[in-house]
C-alpha cells in the first residue's frame, strides 16, 4: 500500500514533454510509481480530476540565508509552488562569516539577506547547515558559498589585489565550504569586495574550481552599458576554468541598452554553447530589481566597508567626487544615470524620520525636502548607515520575454529578505506570475516549457538529481493545480500577499498545502552537494 495516490492527473514530468494522463504514487517521501495505477491502494487517495501535476518548483536564486531561521518562513514560497530554494547568491552568503572583519561583513550583508539570527554564529558552512537542520523547515533549501563573503573574511573591503597569503587563505575557505556541503559557488562582481578583482585575479581566486564540475552562479561586473563586455569576461572565465557557469538574472539596464544588449548576449551565449561551453542563464519576470541602495554609487567608494562609506558621504569633498562620477561615468553600473532618480525607490529605511519615504522615489523625496536628488541620496544613505535597500525599475519587458524563450534560461526570483521595509513583490509572486501572465495570458511560454524552466532544468544545473522530475525514485516534491486558478495576488505597494491557486503542494511526500490550505507541515530538508542533511 502506498502512502498517497494521486489519480487522473495531467502529468508534466519536468522534461518539457507534453502532459500525459496518469497516476502518481508516493511512499516514504519519494515517488514510488508513475503510470496507470487504477488497481493500487493507498492510505490517502486524491482525485486530480484533470488538473496539472508537476514537480515542485525550484528557485536557484534567493537570498533567504537568514530568513529560513524565522518561524513563518516558507509560506510565501509554498503558495507559489516552490518546494526547493538555493540561497547564498551574488557572492553574498551568510556563511562562512568569521575573522577580524566579521561585524563589518554582517552589516554589509544585512540589506540583502537580513540580520544574523539572534544567538547564531555561522563561522563555517557546516555550522550553518547544522543549525538550520535543527529548525523546522517547510521547504528544502541549499546554500551557495559566496566568494564575496570569503574575500571579505580574508581581506575585508580593501581595494586592490590580494596577496599570495590571502589567496591561499581564500582557497582554503572555498575548499572547506565545498566539503561542508555548499551546492555551488556564487560571485557578485558588481558588489564590494569582488568588484576589486581584475579578470586574472578573479580566475586565480576561483582556481580550486578548475575542471571541478561545480557550478558558478555569477552576478556580472556590469548589467548596464558594459554588460556585453561583462559577459565576455565570464565566457573567458568559463573557458579557462572548464566548469559550469550560470549567468544570474540576465538583463540590460537603461533605455539606451534596451532591445540591443540582450539580443547580442543571447547570441553570444548560443554560440558559446554550440562550441561546447557549459554556460546558461536565468531571469526574473519583473521590470524592477532590488538590491542595496549603495549599489548606485561608484564602487571605489565602497572600499573600507559601510562605516567608511558613510563617513565619505558626510564629507563635502568626497560627495562632490561621487557626484561627478555619477553624472557622467559609464565604467560602472551607474544606475542613477541609466534609469534616473525617478526609477529608484529606497526601502528598508530604519530611521524614524525616514520611514515616511519608504517606497517613494529619490526624486519624489528630493521634491518633498526641497533638495537636490544627489544630496537627498547621499544624506539618506549616511543617515541609514548605508544599510538601506532599493527597488529600481531597470528592465524592458520584451528583453525579459526574449530571455525567457531561449531554451537554456531558468526562472528565478532573486528575492531579498531585509529585516524591515517594503519587500519586492517577487518574494511572494514570481512563479505564479510566470504561470498566470507569461503562460496563460501572454503565451510567451508553453506550460510544459515553463514547468521545465522551473523544475528539471534548474535542478540539473546544480546537481539536484532527485529534484525537478516526476519519475520513480525522485523526491516526492509535487504541485497540483488548475492553471486557470493560479493568481499572483501581491502588488507593488502591498507585496506581502500569498499567491493563490495551488491545490496541493507536497514536500518530500508530505502535503504542505492540501485542498488549497497550508498544513504547516515541516518536511523540508537542508540540501548539500552530496545529498541531504
Amino acid at each position: 500500500m502506498y502512502d498517497c495516490l494521486i489519480r487522473n492527473a495531467r502529468i508534466l514530468d519536468g522534461s518539457g514533454a507534453p502532459a500525459f494522463s496518469g497516476d502518481v504514487a508516493l511512499s516514504g517521501g519519494s515517488i514510488a510509481a508513475v503510470g496507470e495505477l487504477s488497481q493500487a491502494s493507498a492510505a490517502h487517495i486524491i482525485d486530480a480530476a484533470g488538473r496539472y501535476l508537476t514537480p515542485g518548483f525550484i528557485d536557484i536564486h534567493r537570498h533567504g540565508d537568514s530568513a529560513l531561521f524565522s518561524p513563518g518562513h516558507g509560506r510565501a514560497e509554498l503558495a507559489q509552488g516552490l518546494t526547493t530554494v538555493l540561497n547564498g547568491n551574488c557572492g553574498l552568503s551568510l556563511s562562512p562569516v568569521a575573522g577580524p572583519h566579521r561585524e563589518e561583513l554582517l552589516r554589509y550583508l544585512a540589506p540583502i539577506v537580513g540580520d544574523l539570527p539572534e544567538g547564531r554564529n555561522f563561522s563555517t558552512l557546516a555550522d550553518y547547515r547544522a543549525q538550520a537542520s535543527t529548525v523546522p523547515q517547510r521547504l528544502n533549501s541549499g546554500l551557495l558559498v559566496g566568494m564575496g563573503t570569503l574575500r571579505a573574511c580574508v581581506a575585508g573591503f580593501r581595494d586592490g589585489p590580494l596577496t599570495d597569503v590571502e589567496y591561499r587563505q581564500l582557497h582554503a575557505l572555498l575548499e572547506r565550504s565545498l566539503s561542508d556541503g555548499a551546492v555551488g559557488v556564487s560571485l557578485g562582481l558588481g558588489y564590494a569586495p569582488e568588484c576589486f578583482y581584475d579578470t586574472r585575479g578573479l580566475i586565480r581566486a576561483l582556481e580550486p574550481l578548475r575542471r571541478s564540475g561545480v557550478t558558478i552562479a555569477v552576478h556580472m561586473r556590469q548589467e548596464g552599458d558594459g554588460v556585453a563586455d561583462a559577459l565576455r569576461e565570464m565566457l573567458a572565465v568559463a573557458r579557462e576554468l572548464d566548469t559550469p557557469v550560470e549567468i544570474s538574472h540576465l538583463k540590460a539596464i537603461g533605455k539606451r541598452n534596451w532591445r540591443r544588449a540582450v539580443p547580442e548576449m543571447l547570441a553570444m551565449l548560443t554560440r558559446a554553447r554550440q562550441e561546447g561551453l557549459d554556460i546558461a542563464c536565468d531571469v526574473y519576470p519583473y521590470p524592477a530589481g532590488s538590491t542595496q541602495l549603495i549599489h548606485v554609487l561608484p564602487p571605489e567608494f565602497q572600499a573600507g566597508g559601510m562605516e567608511a562609506l558613510a563617513a565619505a558621504l558626510r564629507d563635502p569633498v568626497r560627495r562632490a567626487d561621487m557626484r561627478r562620477r555619477m553624472e557622467t561615468a559609464a565604467d560602472f553600473e551607474n544606475i542613477s544615470l541609466l534609469v534616473g532618480f525617478e526609477n529608484i525607490r529606497p526601502t528598508s529605511l530604519r530611521q524614524p524620520r525616514n520611514r515616511g519615504f519608504e517606497g517613494k522615489t529619490v526624486l519624489e523625496i528630493a521634491e518633498t525636502l526641497g533638495k537636490d536628488p544627489y544630496d537627498t541620496l547621499f544624506d539618506l544613505l549616511a543617515e541609514e548607515h548605508c544599510a538601506a535597500s532599493m527597488i529600481d525599475t531597470i528592465n524592458h519587458e520584451e528583453d525579459i520575454d526574449d530571455i525567457l524563450r531561449v531554451p537554456f534560461s531558468s526562472i528565478i526570483s532573486d528575492a531579498t529578505y531585509p529585516d524591515s521595509g517594503l519587500l519586492h513583490r517577487r518574494v511572494y509572486g514570481t512563479f505564479s506570475r510566470i504561470l498566470e501572465t507569461y503562460v496563460r495570458k501572454r503565451s510567451v511560454l508553453t506550460l510544459p516549457d515553463a514547468v521545465r524552466k522551473m523544475t528539471r532544468q534548474p535542478a540539473d544545473r546544480f546537481g539536484l538529481v532527485k529534484k525537478g522530475r516526476i519519475q520513480p525514485g525522485a523526491d516526492g516534491d509535487l504541485c497540483l493545480f488548475a492553471l486557470e486558478h493560479i493568481h499572483e495576488a501581491d502588488t507593488w505597494l502591498s507585496p506581502e500577499q500569498l499567491a493563490q491557486g495551488m491545490d496541493y503542494v507536497f514536500v518530500n511526500g508530505v502535503p504542505a498545502i492540501a485542498e488549497g490550505r497550508m498544513t504547516d507541515a515541516c518536511s523540508g530538508r537542508i540540501l548539500c552537494s552530496s545529498g541531504l542533511s
